[in-house]
This record gives C-alpha cells, structure tokens and sequence, in this order.
C-alpha cells in the first residue's frame, strides 16, 4: 500500500486478507513475513480508521429532531437498520402533485 494511492476500503480488506493467506501458509520467509506484517498492519490501521469515519458519518444522519444524538441508556447512539431504496416506504405522494 502506498501512500500516494487512494483505496477503497473493500480493495484494502482484499489485500488484507492475502496477506493473512500468505503468512498464514507457512511458505513465507522470516524476511518476507515481516514486510507482510507490516504492511498488514499499516492496511489495519488504514481500515480501522475508515470504520470510524463510517461511523461518525452514521451518528450525524441519526439525530433526532431537535439536531441532537439519540443515544441508548448507556449513552452510545442509536443505530438503525439499513433500508434498502426496495425495502424503504416513500413518505410522498406523487399523485397529489400532478
């Protein structure tokens, strides 16, 4: 992973489970188990912190009302099953605009 190129996170994951695979085979150097670990660890981190950019993005669409975060009794948000746009209702009527 380089710097300079932008992942998404599924081709990071991607990545990240080769190298599990491959370190996981027993076929891998101590040299080359290292570089791999590293890099499976910067992928980790990398992943790890676009969860949590995906989650803080989550915990602004979920407020209520007033703008503010709803949170369960143990003052974590609440979290919504997602809706696919097949499954979701539709709050309008098109009929009564035309």
């Amino acid at each position: 992973m380089t710097t300079d190129t932008p992942l998404q996170f599924e081709t990071a994951y991607a990545q990240l489970e080769q190298i599990l695979e491959k370190m996981n085979s027993g076929q891998v150097s101590l040299e080359d188990s290292l570089k791999l670990y590293e890099e499976a660890d910067r992928l980790i981190h990398w992943c790890s912190t676009r969860l949590i950019e995906a989650e803080k993005t989550i915990e602004v669409l979920v407020k209520n009302r007033e703008g503010q975060l709803q949170l369960n009794t143990e003052g974590r948000p609440l979290s919504q099953p997602f809706a696919t746009a097949s499954s979701a209702p539709l709050n309008r009527t098109l009929s009564s605009q035309s």
